[in-house]
């Protein structure tokens, strides 16, 4: 399985899906760590879709948004979470001066929105997400890019409680 959709309701049901791709990756925590690429208008709900998932990994504090800083780290969790948001990057080499590959260790996830931004430097993600403005809510869409992504996706089909708080599941694709 490669794609998956699904519309989320509201704001809960968002947070409510960030929670059930962290116990995925929790699942399916690999030694070489993974990549979630978030791609969305403003607004769209990808820093609610990333509260929902670092929660859903043990985090008890505020979720910042990172569009300041470009990387919020949560290091005390398992895996060590780092959340960039590079709305703000002027030039994708600033990747590297701010040292890159470091967040990117084996074992560390990195969630990356606004990726676009930082095209050229940042690796081929293990799974995208895409959120929209759709019917009152918004559709959320996961692409596996990894044989990782591949299995994130899965246990995520797998996960009746998702399911469920997304509403309706609107396709699924075993294509590439």
């Amino acid at each position: 399985m490669t794609e998956q959709r699904f519309w989320l309701a509201d704001e809960a049901a968002t947070v409510a899906a960030g929670k059930s791709l962290a116990n995925a990756v929790k699942s399916v925590a690999s030694a070489d760590g993974v990549v979630i690429f978030l791609h969305g208008t403003l607004g769209a709900g990808k820093t609610t879709f990333s509260r929902g998932f670092i929660q859903g990994l043990g985090h008890q504090g505020a979720v910042k948004s990172p569009t300041y800083t470009l990387v919020e780290p949560y290091e005390q969790l398992q895996p060590a979470t780092w959340h960039f948001d590079l709305y703000r990057l002027g030039d994708p080499e600033e990747l590297e001066f701010m040292g890159i590959r470091d967040y990117l260790a084996p074992g560390n996830v990195c969630l990356v929105e606004w990726p676009e931004r930082g095209e050229g430097i940042l690796p081929v993600p293990d799974l995208e997400l895409t959120l929209a403005p759709e019917r009152g809510g918004r559709s959320l869409a996961f692409r596996a890019r990894s044989a990782i992504g591949r299995a994130l996706l899965s246990h995520l089909a797998e996960q009746a409680d998702f399911a469920a708080s997304a509403g309706r599941q609107q396709t699924e694709t075993d294509q590439d």
